[in-house]
């Protein structure tokens, strides 16, 4: 399919909060090197820069980001800060808090409560704001519960430096106990088409039922994960793909949207082509024959609109 002139307004737009965002959106986590943000090859930082800009020029105003989102010469706040300052208006940046890695790259124990200021403080550095639009907590294996921190992050709220908050990593339990403390505005999970978890399926359906973006990680990569998208697509995606003049990618990405009006994607890429194409996945309009062959739809009302 042409991606020339489809602009991410054709994927629709839900809320974050207070804050309209068109659904298809962009994760920064690859602009930092060919392995994501681990100790692969630094990207090169013109081509980075370039592929925000040309987010920017095809409508995309979600971008998810986090400090700890780095390579031995690359910083994706850094790379978001000096590409798209100064700032849109409608232009929505969410990060994410919890883990952390040292100067060196290497990951640091779990985040306690007490730690989160300073890293919502790193990011505002970075990314040359007064506050942060959503910060997600991403739970940490050590801690069964996220009241401590989840209420560290409230705390900031109130203060000024951050409008919404979200959870990332969770099960249905975390989302009740963090909006006991303070509204939540969206639950990141991975989620992908091949990817099926009976847990992260009544997540998406609670937060559909309220009103809460879903925003799933990985996607498109599927198994690979922060490796990059998948090639394993089995027969059925491809078929569908060859039937819109698609990538097996934009069918994945497609299948994503479909799952609810409230689920949001944020595929990421280091490469301008790629984007266009991710973009252009949120006009696909699959119907309810193709969704059945690529399995059953867990949200019906996810049609995009």
């Amino acid at each position: 399919m042409s991606s020339q002139t489809i602009t991410a307004d054709a994927a629709g737009t839900w809320k974050l909060g207070d804050l309209p965002v068109h659904r298809l959106g962009y994760g920064a986590m690859r602009l930092t090197g060919s392995a994501a943000f681990h100790h692969g090859t630094p990207s090169d930082r013109d081509r980075s820069i370039a592929v925000l800009r040309k987010a920017s020029d095809l409508g995309v105003n979600h971008i998810d980001t986090a400090a700890f989102y780095f390579s031995s010469l690359r910083s994706a706040n850094e790379l978001i800060n000096s590409a798209l300052r100064p700032y849109a208006d409608d232009l929505v940046i969410v990060t994410k808090v919890g883990p952390y890695r040292n100067y060196d790259g290497e990951w640091g124990t779990s985040a306690r409560p007490e730690d989160l200021r300073g890293h919502v403080e790193e990011n505002l550095r970075q990314l040359g704001r007064d506050h942060l639009d959503v910060v997600n907590l991403r739970r940490m294996p050590k801690y069964d519960s996220i009241a401590e921190h989840f209420g560290a992050l409230a705390d900031l709220r109130e203060a000024g430096l951050i409008r919404h908050l979200g959870i990332s990593g969770v099960e249905p339990r975390h989302l009740a106990e963090a909006q006991a403390i303070a509204p939540v505005v969206c639950v990141q999970n991975r989620y992908a088409l091949d990817r099926p978890d009976p847990v992260t399926d009544e997540l998406l359906r609670i937060c559909g039922e309220q009103g809460i973006a879903f925003v799933p990680f990985y996607a498109v990569a599927g198994e690979s994960g922060e490796h990059g998208a998948t090639t394993a697509h089995d027969e059925e995606v491809r078929a569908v793909a060859r039937d819109h003049g698609a990538s097996p990618a934009q069918i994945r990405l497609a299948w994503t949207l479909h799952q609810g009006p409230h689920v949001l994607a944020i595929p990421g890429t280091g490469d301008p082509g790629h984007l266009a194409e991710n973009v252009a996945a949120g006009a696909i309009r699959l119907t309810d024959r193709e969704l059945d062959r690529l399995g059953a739809p867990r949200q019906r009302a996810g049609a995009t609109g």
